[in-house]
């Protein structure tokens, strides 16, 4: 099974480990970001194929990413989901999308990841979770985990 598309917000750390991950592995990316292109550090390079919603609120830019999705994939360092990585399984709720949780202490997170794309047959998946200023190690964590995801996809691992 092919990696599916990223789709993803821009905002740094999880986000935007997503889509460089994406980009330096040609998988296509996409997504919904704020007007303007708004993140903590500034403005979302255009390198990030993303396009913008009609307001600058990070909230509509989420609702999007998560209902113009098949699944959505939060990562976060702590086991505890906070701010817009809870609203974002809260929309993933309402919009009875199916979600995971990856955090810092989840075991097998590629497994897991592996099995929720092939068993919700997921083509897009939006890739959410922790800002680079809460969660400095978040970056490495996501592009390692979708790394060994990718490996286990090719090779036809569950």
């Amino acid at each position: 099974m092919p990696f599916p598309q990223i789709t993803s917000g821009g905002q740094t750390g999880a986000d935007r480990s997503a889509l460089d991950w994406a980009i330096a592995n040609g998988i296509p990316h996409g997504g919904w970001c704020p007007k303007g292109r708004k993140a903590e550090d500034g403005r979302i390079p255009d390198d990030y194929r993303l396009q913008e919603t009609a307001s600058a609120h990070y909230q509509e830019r989420t609702e999007k990413n998560v209902v113009d999705s098949d699944g959505t994939v939060v990562f976060t360092m702590s086991s505890k989901l906070e701010g817009g990585s809870r609203l974002t399984v809260k929309l993933a709720q309402q919009h009875r999308k199916p979600w995971l949780h990856i955090h810092g202490h989840t075991p097998q997170p590629a497994m897991l990841l592996t099995s929720f794309i092939q068993g919700h047959r997921i083509r897009r998946l939006n890739v959410a979770g922790s800002r680079a200023s809460k969660e400095p190690d978040i970056g490495h964590f996501v592009q390692e985990v979708l790394t060994q995801t990718a490996s286990f996809l090719a090779n036809g691992n569950s």
